[in-house]
C-alpha cells in the first residue's frame, strides 16, 4: 500500500464530523485509488507533492482522450522520462500522438510512474497543451 493512500484512508476514519470534513480531501473526487484525475482540459490536482520512491497514479476521469507526457526540459537532472505509451522522449511521444494517437488514455484508463529523483517534474497532455493542460509532480526527499 502506498503511504499517501494509507494516510488518506486512516485520516478519514476519525469521528463522523472529521470524516465528513476530510471526505473531499480523500483523493481526487474522493477516489482513493488514484492521485491525479483528468478533466476536459485540466489535471486535478494540477500539482502534487510526493516523496522519493512514491508512485503517482493518473486516471482519465473525463470523456476525452488524454496523455501524460513529461515536458522537454521539464525534468530534474538524472530523472527518468515518463509518458503514457512508454515513449523515451517528448519528440517521440508527440510524433506518436500526431500519427496514431499514441499514448492515448481513454476514459477510465490509468498510467503510473515511480519518482526516484527529487525536484519538479513537469508534464503535459499533448492534445490539450494549447488549452493549458499541464501538471507538476514535486518530489521531496
Amino acid at each position: 500500500m502506498y503511504r499517501r493512500r494509507f494516510l488518506r484512508r486512516t485520516g478519514a476514519v476519525g469521528s463522523a464530523a472529521v470524516g465528513v470534513a476530510l471526505a473531499g480531501c480523500a483523493g481526487v473526487g474522493g477516489e482513493p485509488d488514484y492521485d491525479v484525475g483528468m478533466l476536459a482540459t485540466a489535471y486535478q490536482p494540477r500539482e502534487i507533492t510526493v516523496s522519493v520512491g512514491d508512485t503517482v497514479v493518473w486516471e482519465n476521469t473525463s470523456a476525452r482522450a488524454h496523455t501524460v507526457t513529461a515536458t522537454a526540459g521539464g525534468l530534474p537532472d538524472g530523472a527518468e522520462f515518463f509518458a503514457s505509451g512508454g515513449f523515451d522522449d517528448y519528440e517521440t511521444a508527440e510524433s506518436a500522438w500526431q500519427s496514431d494517437f499514441g499514448g492515448r488514455l481513454e476514459s477510465g484508463d490509468r498510467f503510473q510512474h515511480t519518482f526516484t529523483v527529487p525536484g519538479a517534474h513537469e508534464y503535459v497532455c499533448i492534445p490539450h497543451r494549447k488549452a493549458g493542460m499541464y501538471g507538476t509532480v514535486v518530489v521531496e526527499e
